[in-house]
């Protein structure tokens, strides 16, 4: 969820403001594009060039900074921001946004500010246990904002007690979880389907492909840590389920087609990146075939399996989307659109598995989104876990569109 994410970090006067320069480093990380502000005080404990280095933006310190007379700096943040998260936030600070008093620039920023704010307050156990602090918290809970509670632990003053500023890897959870929260999908039920359907010959053979699993798997995975409620019914893989996903196990075609078609009804989006098998066996032996009651030639019976999206297709509602993939050896959009329209599909994911590291088994892709209206985007060769990103904002974008 931090992936071009617009962070603003408001650093005040605390010994703790060295651990705001660990959460920075780990927010870019993330990909998140993060700015900085700082309090007077906040700068006698770290400079402002620390958190410039890091950050690739100029830090934000001057209320009458007028350096760009087009600009109100701190109504311009206000806007760019899509989360606050004052760390270290002092007692000072968390009064002047209860008590609704703006006179720099951190507090009249996060007054003007309507995005999620966090608060990571950081002072001595006795302040934090004052009357005035709990009650100034009192104020910003009921004014929405979320207050990250300091840790029991070593403090500046030498001695254990309640008030240590939580560890940035906590806070990147705090802010990424508040993120899923404002995610459109948070809470939409979403169908994958994953791997390769095993057709039964006899008990110990089957007609198989080459599907790993992985791009089914890593869709799953994007959609479930943007809040999405993710039902993954997966051929057989040796892939680790991703957390939070609800796992509904399948062997053949027919079992696949069962299990989606008993779940779509109850959901909103299809995403169906399994390589379901085209044909199956006719008669599959109850008992595994000898060698040597077999002729020097043996011939299987196969009949068609049924077409799980075209059958879909039939029951699919307007509000419904349903996303497929074409794996091609030759004519990949000619035949990427035909199965676009055929299906009735609002996306298809179109790649050529003839080009080496695309496609079955590799680690990475490359393939040509395909929607509706036509419209084509073509990504670069990426990791599979890339290309489920850009296929699930993809998804989402259709998604707030739909009616």
């Amino acid at each position: 969820m931090l992936k071009n994410k617009n962070i603003a970090i408001y650093v005040t006067g605390s010994i703790a403001a060295y651990k705001a320069l660990i959460l920075c480093r780990l927010l870019i990380k993330a990909q998140a594009h993060v700015k900085i502000v700082m309090t007077t005080a906040a700068q006698k404990f770290v400079t402002p060039l620390s958190f410039q280095t890091l950050s690739k933006h100029r830090v934000l310190t001057d209320a009458f900074d007028s350096s760009d007379p087009k600009m109100i700096n701190h109504v311009a943040l206000a806007k760019w921001t899509d989360l606050a998260i004052v760390a270290p936030a002092s007692a000072n600070l968390i009064g002047k946004m209860a008590q609704g008093i703006a006179d720099d620039f951190a507090s009249l920023a996060l007054m003007t500010t309507s995005a999620v704010k966090l608060v990571a307050p950081a002072m001595n156990d006795q302040m934090w246990a004052s009357c005035a602090v709990q009650r100034n918290l009192k104020i910003l809970k009921d004014d929405g904002v979320k207050i990250i509670q300091p840790a029991k632990g070593f403090l500046a003053e030498g001695y254990e007690g309640k008030g240590r500023m939580a560890e940035p890897e906590e806070l990147i959870a705090q802010i990424d979880a508040n993120l899923v929260s404002l995610s459109p999908i948070k809470g939409q039920r979403i169908i994958v389907t994953a791997g390769g359907t095993h057709e039964r010959i006899d008990p110990i053979r089957f007609l198989g492909n080459d599907s790993s699993g992985k791009m089914g798997y890593a869709v799953a995975k994007v959609l479930q840590q943007k809040g999405a409620l993710v039902t993954l019914i997966s051929a057989p893989t040796n892939l680790k389920v991703p957390v939070g996903v609800k796992l509904i196990k399948v062997t053949s075609a027919k079992d696949m087609h069962d299990a989606v078609l008993a779940e779509f009804p109850k959901s909103r989006i299809l995403v169906m990146a399994a390589a379901v098998a085209d044909f199956t066996c006719a008669n599959p032996a109850q008992y595994k075939l000898k060698k040597n009651d077999i002729e020097s030639s043996w011939s299987l019976e196969l009949t068609k399996t049924a077409d799980i999206l075209i059958d879909v297709a039939k029951i699919k509602q307007p509000h419904q989307i349903t996303v497929g993939f074409a794996a091609e050896t030759q004519n990949l959009l000619m035949q990427a659109e035909h199965k676009l329209k055929q299906k009735q599909l609002d996306l298809i994911v179109a790649n050529d598995v003839s080009k080496p590291q695309v496609g079955f088994n590799s680690e990475t892709n490359q393939v040509t989104l395909i929607d509706a209206a036509n419209n084509q985007t073509t990504t670069e060769l990426l990791p599979k876990i890339k290309i489920a990103e850009i296929l699930v904002d993809k998804i989402i974008d259709i998604f707030q569109r739909k009616p």
